[in-house]
């Protein structure tokens, strides 16, 4: 799994999630599926984390004191 990208491992969660809504799975394939989609969401948690610390060292190094949120509303 490391080596996809956040983009990738975004849409493959997004098809596992589609697949589990329709509930067309049999149960053994849907179990296997939800496995694999825990999985991505953890390890796009830990991408995020990561992310999200490069965001608050690089505004410590540009002289900001506070942290500064990251707006994810923004564009929406």
């Amino acid at each position: 799994m490391e080596e996809l990208t956040f983009e990738q491992a975004m849409k493959r969660l997004e098809d596992i999630v589609s697949q589990l809504e329709a509930g067309e799975a049999p149960l053994d394939k849907s179990m296997a599926l939800f496995e694999e989609g825990t999985k991505l969401s953890a390890y796009l948690s830990k991408l995020l984390d990561t992310a999200e610390q490069k965001v608050t060292m690089i505004t410590a190094q540009a002289g900001k004191e506070t942290e500064v949120p990251f707006d994810t509303e923004e564009g929406e």
